[in-house]
């Protein structure tokens, strides 16, 4: 069907974006109540931006686990977040969520894929992480060259990673959700529709307008450095700029 589409003018974009609004109002705008069911997400690497997403989850009703190899480093930030907030080990993280934030320097991605494999078997993870030449040893030019998003997907082994909150600036995710008067967008890429519409659902929830620029490939365009990389526009602002 996508071979037979594409012949009649449409593109994978349309396609995707076509996709994740039909599934996101199956799974979002389908009933009330349903629609109101809040998410477990497991958040591998609690720094400023998983931080900041954990707060802006609970505030929206979410349920979440964030995670340290030190996790008693947490409790001041799962007091503060209440009873949805809990802390524990990256993998205890991995395990609780039916979605998982990975926000992680990138160069621990291949040991996030080897550790945790069956933890992450299926679910959707949104990836936040960006190679950097300085930090991330000898992978970071290769990674950088295929695209953040492609080379999490191998790493991770799956078919359901979104890239998302890369390219916004931490101390703009912890205060500016929800700007007047037009919100920050938030530039996704991603291969499965499921996997977008619930990642545009907590791009939302989080005080922030989700823009999707394509498959995971496209998703190159907002890597660091590249076009797209801008956080401060609007999603009216945003989309003009997509070839």
């Amino acid at each position: 069907m996508p071979r037979q589409l594409s012949h009649l003018g449409f593109s994978r974009r349309a396609l995707l974006v076509a996709a994740s609004f039909v599934l996101g109002a199956i799974a979002f705008g389908g009933g009330a109540a349903h629609a109101q069911e809040p998410l477990k997400i497991g958040i591998i690497g609690t720094g400023k931006i998983g931080g900041a997403l954990a707060r802006h989850w609970v505030k929206a009703g979410h349920e979440v686990f964030v995670s340290s190899r030190h996790p008693e480093e947490l409790a001041d930030l799962v007091k503060e977040l209440g009873p949805k907030a809990h802390a524990g080990t990256p993998r205890e993280a991995a395990a609780f969520g039916s979605v998982v934030l990975v926000s992680v320097p990138y160069g621990a991605m291949p040991q996030v894929g080897s550790d945790f494999a069956k933890e992450l078997a299926g679910k959707v993870i949104i990836d936040t992480s960006n190679p950097s030449l300085s930090r991330d040893g000898p992978g970071a030019p290769e990674w950088q060259r295929k695209g953040a998003g492609v080379s999490t997907a191998e790493l991770l082994k799956s078919t359901r990673v979104v890239r998302a909150y890369n390219c916004i600036p931490a101390a703009s995710l912890a205060g500016q959700a929800n700007r007047q008067p037009a919100r920050i967008a938030i530039p996704i890429g991603g291969d499965d529709a499921t996997a977008i519409a619930i990642a545009e659902r907590l791009v939302r929830d989080s005080g922030f307008d989700p823009v999707l620029v394509g498959s995971l490939a496209k998703s190159r365009e907002f890597d660091l450095g590249q076009p797209l990389a801008q956080g401060n526009l609007s999603a009216v602002e945003l989309r003009a700029k997509i070839k």
